[in-house]
């Protein structure tokens, strides 16, 4: 049968946007086993309810033991089955995995060009595909080289392990994945992941992988699964990764999402012939508690302290033995005495001022701070301070007996600038720390940090502040709920009774009101709290399968 010519401006019949569910292309090995490259790609895909097209770049014979033979396709073979997609299936993204050589390296950056000239959001990640887990190689210079210079400039996202990403940069074995990650970056690569998994003699207890995007850099980190069936696992890690970019979810965000499908798939991993068997990424990942991940806030991970954190995450505080209930934000003391007197039990003073305790005006903030604590002791509530971390411990370090009604709040770009010695500091105060999280690595950040409550939102839009953020909506918050691992409080744009009942009804711990208490709390509280009473009362809401994007910016 007689080949069609390539068709070099196919891309011409559907939008992306035109799909039901999005559509991700597979440039990768067939495995003959079944267990790694294609046959891997499409078990995730599935996972994430992604239309997945796998494109056979190279045909591999093996078995669970070992790779017999690899055989790239020819380049106009591979480049005949991408004009074909593109006339008819476009991709949301494309994913590669074992290529075979240059010149099939090079046929899916040309391919790569002409899609983005039609549609410039299509994404690339790329897995490197160099060598298989039983040792056999599949790339030499030349491929090499053409990984350099044609994939890693186009690249969206990375994903090598560690030992693809010492041979893709070229340094030397004692290189760190944070200096990897930063060399493959100045070779092109938007953002770059380098897994861990292969790492288990160095890292026994640790499931360590390197994020470094232009969103978030940090250690993410879960529990080592304890399984000898983890053929497929680098496939599976960087095809949950394009899914979860196709879903519409920015780079750290979707490495989460991968970091968890991919633990998921190493649980159910099976025997099937005489050596490792497969890796089974399958649906319902995304509402198992137990996978939502720790991540760092750089290159300062302490893996013991982060251990302690997520086994206490293990046994999680729901919101019916952590009641914050009416949560009323407040910029005085004057205002935090009148929403006492409304029978408000959780007040959050937001003082927007600069944090040098040598200003002319700290007397006056310290005052103020003291005015509002003073307050809250005396009607058993609780102040929770923003920002002025300081200046709250030393008020619980001067009035011991306070210090139970003493808590603070932090966003997360506030955390992120104490920097290591600073959030050490932090801790080593023993207050109760509420954070601030608007997106999955937020999320996971402030998991590590095993916090009082972690704060999701905006839930509706507001205009408290400006954000970049897609609001989150009652869906996010219920999955918030059922995988944060900590009690969950809903805050941004809660004007109406009917918004805070359905807060409620997610099972959020709290329910933040900014505006909605007016000139007289007195009078306006009463019908907040029964509305919040109400929606415990309720049904709860369904947990969704995954939660929705909360960036629309591309990363």
């Amino acid at each position: 049968m007689a080949l069609q010519p390539p068709a070099e401006a196919a891309i011409k019949k559907k939008e992306v946007s035109d799909y039901a569910k999005p559509i991700v292309w597979s440039i990768a090995g067939n495995d003959s086993g079944g267990g790694a490259g294609l046959a891997a790609d499409q078990r995730a895909a599935e996972a994430f309810g992604v239309h997945l097209c796998p494109v056979v770049a190279t045909i591999t014979a093996q078995n669970s033991q070992a790779v017999t033979q690899v055989v790239p396709v020819a380049p106009e073979v591979l480049d005949a089955q991408l004009a074909a997609l593109a006339d008819d299936l476009p991709p949301t993204v494309i994913k590669t995995g074992l290529l075979g050589g240059p010149e099939q390296v090079a046929v899916v950056a040309r391919w790569v060009d002409r899609l983005r000239e039609r549609q410039p959001s299509v994404a690339l990640v790329v897995d490197p595909v160099l060598r298989s887990s039983s040792g056999t190689a599949f790339a030499g210079e030349a491929t090499l080289h053409a990984y350099r210079d044609l994939l890693l400039p186009r690249a969206t996202l990375l994903t090598p392990n560690r030992r693809e990403a010492l041979r893709l940069a070229g340094l030397p074995d004692s290189t760190d994945a944070p200096a990897l990650a930063a060399a493959l970056q100045a070779l092109g690569a938007a953002s770059v992941c380098v897994t861990g998994g292969d790492e288990g003699a160095a890292q026994p207890t640790w499931s360590l992988d390197w994020v470094q995007t232009l969103l978030a850099s940090g250690w993410l980190a879960l529990p080592r699964v304890a399984t000898p069936h983890t053929h497929g696992t680098g496939c599976t890690f960087a095809s949950s990764a394009a899914a979860a970019m196709a879903l519409g979810f920015v780079a750290p965000d979707a490495l989460v999402l991968a970091k968890m499908a991919t633990t998921h798939a190493l649980r159910r991993g099976y025997a099937a012939g005489q050596g490792a068997g497969p890796v089974a990424a399958a649906a319902g990942f995304g509402a198992d508690p137990s996978l939502t991940p720790c991540m760092g806030w750089g290159d300062d991970y302490d893996l013991d302290s982060c251990l302690r954190r997520w086994d206490k995450g293990q046994s999680r505080i729901s919101s019916e033995n952590a009641d914050l209930g009416l949560y009323a934000i407040v910029d005085s003391a004057a205002r935090v005495q009148r929403v006492l007197q409304a029978g408000v039990k959780t007040v959050q003073l937001r003082i927007k001022t600069p944090g040098d305790v040598d200003a002319p005006w700290f007397t006056g903030l310290e005052t103020e701070l003291q005015t509002a604590l003073t307050a809250c002791q005396a009607a058993s509530a609780t102040l929770v301070v923003n920002d002025h971390w300081r200046i709250a411990h030393a008020l619980a370090q001067r009035e011991p007996s306070a210090a139970p009604h003493l808590a603070l709040h932090l966003g997360q770009e506030d955390l992120h600038t104490l920097g290591t010695a600073g959030r050490a500091e932090l801790a080593a105060t023993g207050l109760q720390l509420g954070i601030s999280s608007h997106s999955l690595w937020e999320l996971a950040r402030a998991r590590g940090l095993h916090p009082w409550y972690a704060a999701c939102g905006p839930i509706w839009p507001t205009l408290t502040k400006d954000m970049p953020w897609v609001p989150q909506g009652l869906d996010n918050l219920a999955w918030w709920v059922q995988m944060a691992g900590a009690p969950v409080v809903a805050i941004g744009g809660i004007l109406e009774h009917a918004q805070a009942e359905e807060a409620a009804r997610s099972g959020a711990a709290g329910v933040c009101i900014v505006r909605g208490l007016g000139d007289d709390p007195a009078a306006q509280a009463p019908g907040w709290q029964a509305a919040i009473a109400r929606g415990r009362a309720a049904a709860r809401l369904p947990v969704p399968a995954l939660p929705h994007p909360s960036l629309a910016c591309a990363d």
